[in-house]
Formats: C-alpha cells, sequence, structure tokens
C-alpha cells in the first residue's frame, strides 16, 4: 500500500480546466501557482543507543491571502518539498470551499515513524517545532496532525512551542488531546465528510446507499469512521484493507467486529476471506472509498477500476491521468475538495474553541461539521450545475473564485 508520485505540473493542469469557470485573473492566478515560502530544516536526534542522526524537514505555507495557514504534519519515508508545496496548495483550495478563514500549509520529516522508539520520535518532533518555532502561531501558521503523527505529537509540538516562547498559545496546533484545548469529532470528522458528501452525491443522481456495495482502501481511523457511517445509512461494507492485508466478505463485513479484531491483531487480514489490498481497488462495486494516502490510483492501476464511484477520503487519492482514464470510461469521482472536508472544518472549529476559550460539547461539534460540509458541497453542486462540468472542475472553480475575490481585495504590497 505505498502511494505513487504526485507533481505540481499535474495539479496546474487540472486547474487550467477550471479556468474557462471562474473570474481569475493573470494576477491573482499568479499568487496561487508559488508557495509564499517552503523552509529546509536539518533535524539531529540523538538516538537511544547514544547516536546522532539528522532528519530531513520541511514546512510549506502556500496562501495566507484568506487568512493565516493551517495544515497537516506528515512523518513519511521519503517525504520531500515538492510533495510538501503540492499538498499545501490544495489544503489552500479546501479552506477555500469550505470558506473558512485560512490557507493551506503543509509540512513533512523524511522518517519512518514506525521505525524509532517513543523517546526518539518525541524528539524529533520537539527538535521540528524547535526549528519553526519563529515561523509558526496561532495568527501565522497553524500545524496539525498528517500521515505519520497524531495527538500525542501535536501535544508534544504545543509544549516545545510554549517552552521557546514563553507563552501558552494553544491555537499554535490543532489535533490535539481534548485535555490540552483539542476539539470533539477531530478523528472522525474527514471520514464522516466523506460518508456525508458520497450518500449526497447519489442522492443527487437519483441513486440510494441501501445495499450499495463499498470497498474502503486504508482502515486507520478516516477509512474506519467512512465505512462505519455508511453502513448505518444500509451500505454493505464488502472490503477493506490496511498496510498488512485486506478482507473481503460478499455479504458485508462487521465492521464493530472488525475494528476489534484489528485492535488486537494489528491487521484486517484474517478475519473473514483474504483478498491482496490491490484487490480491493477492483472489486465490481457501487463506491470505492480511497482513504490511505495521495496516489492510490494512478496511471498503471486505473484501468482495473471496476466502480462506479471513486470517493477520495484523503488527499490526491486519484491522480490527474488517472481520473482522466476514468472520466472517460463513465466512473464518477468525487473529490477530496469536499469528501475529505471534514478535517480542515473540524480543525478550523478547534482554532476557533482556542482562540475564544469557549468549547461545544461534542453533539454541538458533530453537528456544526455536518452544516459546513453540506453547505460547501451545495456551492460545489451549485457551480457544477452551472458549468456542467465534473465535481472536482467545480470545486476547484469555486476555490479560485474566492481566493481571487481575497487577493483582488487585499491588492499587492508594495
Amino acid at each position: 500500500m505505498r502511494a505513487s508520485g504526485l507533481n505540481w505540473q499535474g495539479l496546474m493542469e487540472q486547474l487550467q480546466q477550471a479556468l474557462p469557470h471562474c473570474e481569475v485573473t493573470d494576477q491573482s492566478l499568479a499568487y496561487f501557482k508559488y508557495p509564499k515560502r517552503t523552509v529546509s530544516v536539518n533535524l539531529p536526534v540523538r538516538m537511544d543507543d547514544g547516536r546522532i542522526r539528522v532528519f530531513k524537514g520541511y514546512r510549506t505555507v502556500h496562501s495566507t491571502s484568506r487568512g493565516p495557514s493551517m495544515g497537516g504534519v506528515r512523518l513519511r519515508e521519503g517525504v520531500s518539498a515538492h510533495e510538501c508545496e503540492v499538498l499545501a496548495a490544495i489544503t489552500t483550495l479546501k479552506t477555500a470551499v469550505a470558506d473558512l478563514p485560512l490557507g493551506g500549509a503543509k509540512g513533512g520529516v523524511d522518517v519512518d515513524p514506525g521505525s524509532l522508539s517513543p523517546h526518539e520520535l518525541e524528539g524529533l518532533t520537539r527538535r521540528y517545532t524547535s526549528e519553526l518555532v519563529e515561523l509558526i502561531g496561532h495568527n501565522e501558521d497553524i500545524l496539525a496532525p498528517d500521515v505519520g503523527s497524531d495527538a500525542q505529537m501535536m501535544a508534544w509540538m504545543l509544549d516545545t512551542y510554549a517552552e521557546n516562547t514563553g507563552t501558552t498559545s494553544n491555537g499554535v496546533v490543532v489535533g490535539k488531546p481534548i485535555p490540552l484545548g483539542g476539539s470533539y469529532g477531530s478523528k472522525d470528522a474527514r471520514g464522516r465528510s466523506a460518508a456525508l458528501v458520497t450518500a449526497r452525491v447519489l442522492d443527487t443522481a437519483g441513486e440510494s446507499l441501501s445495499r450499495a456495495r463499498v470497498a474502503v482502501y486504508g482502515f486507520g481511523d478516516v477509512g474506519r469512521n467512512a465505512a462505519q457511517t455508511l453502513a448505518a445509512q444500509g451500505a454493505l461494507v464488502i472490503a477493506v484493507s490496511d498496510q498488512n492485508g485486506a478482507t473481503f466478505a460478499s455479504a458485508g463485513l462487521d465492521l464493530g467486529a472488525l475494528a476489534e479484531w484489528r485492535e488486537n491483531k494489528g491487521t484486517v487480514a484474517g478475519f473473514a476471506t483474504d483478498i491482496t489490498p490491490d484487490e480491493v481497488t477492483e472489486l465490481d462495486v457501487d463506491v470505492l472509498m480511497l482513504a490511505y494516502d495521495y496516489g492510490t490510483i494512478h496511471a498503471g492501476n486505473a484501468h482495473a477500476i471496476r466502480a462506479r464511484y471513486v470517493a477520495e477520503a484523503t488527499n490526491r487519492a486519484v491522480l490527474p491521468e488517472a481520473e482522466r482514464f476514468l472520466i472517460e470510461n463513465g466512473v464518477k469521482v468525487i473529490p477530496d475538495l469536499i469528501a475529505s472536508i471534514g478535517g480542515v472544518i473540524v480543525n478550523y472549529l478547534e482554532w476557533v474553541q482556542d482562540a475564544s476559550n469557549f468549547f461545544w460539547l461534542e453533539d454541538e461539534i458533530l453537528a456544526a461539521i455536518d452544516l459546513r460540509v453540506n453547505a460547501a458541497l451545495d456551492a460545489v453542486l451549485a457551480t457544477q450545475r452551472a458549468s456542467q462540468t465534473d465535481l472536482r472542475t467545480a470545486a476547484y472553480a469555486l476555490a479560485l473564485n474566492r481566493l481571487h475575490s481575497a487577493t483582488v481585495m487585499r491588492g499587492v504590497y508594495p
């Protein structure tokens, strides 16, 4: 389950397709084409055996035209500055689709976090935060969890920032544990929005989730929540995968028992009929939910996709060259800019709660997420109807219009 690559050119080509459907000048588009800044940092960490090992880290701020930047920190072997720049730009688009007063950012460290002890991981996290401490802040650039990072790492980042600055500023980090100013719904929001958006897209097409066959590629927090939410609406989740294997049941999987199995065994493999993760993407299903990482569907495997709908519960799960093939063959892609939008929404809500020091109850948070997801989808669907195009192009057009408006109103300095 290793993701294929992504590139800036592919993103720009997709944006070009949206230009006829929006009002964007060369000036405002120029702001989008170039990230505000990308920094590269070397991170020396003392390992448990006494050796000093130096890791490479990055942080890209893509845009601050609509507000301070916000974006995840991913720990993944092979992470590069280019990867961070593309994903930061996608986050800028996503926050604009959600109509949030934020811009996009992304950071990362080139490391396999599973190869580190908890002590080594803490040292790496704190060093990364220390190197960026003058560039981050609740009104500058806000850090969030991503692939390979979690709430505990966000807590270390928060503490490191406080120790370096002598201030308590909970809003510099989101995705934190609840006792440290975190928010309810943080782990579930992306999967929740992916399921909600998928259900509404099918409904708009005159179809129902009842008895719809669903396969989920990636059974982490996002994929698990998406699967459970879809199943609660009557869908049959017949296959799921994780990094160590995949399982299949034609009559539908017992997701509660499966989650318990994975908790005990460390994998979904062995729960029902074993198949390979690649076979999950090739099943004849109504919905293929992609919840692993970018590049799951690429030019090399797009021809094998038999799902009628492909939903991106994670950023850039379908690469541009693959999407062109899917659309030509009648597959409808529900893009990340709307399917996984719950993640940026709950991060925004946490940031607002930290700023006001007023925290909502869990039911209030979930209702607020759903309200904003539905509003964003309404706007994308309206743009799609007006432009008679696919969902991704409509989402890009909506985002570019909102970014254009902010850029024009702010003007050019000096």
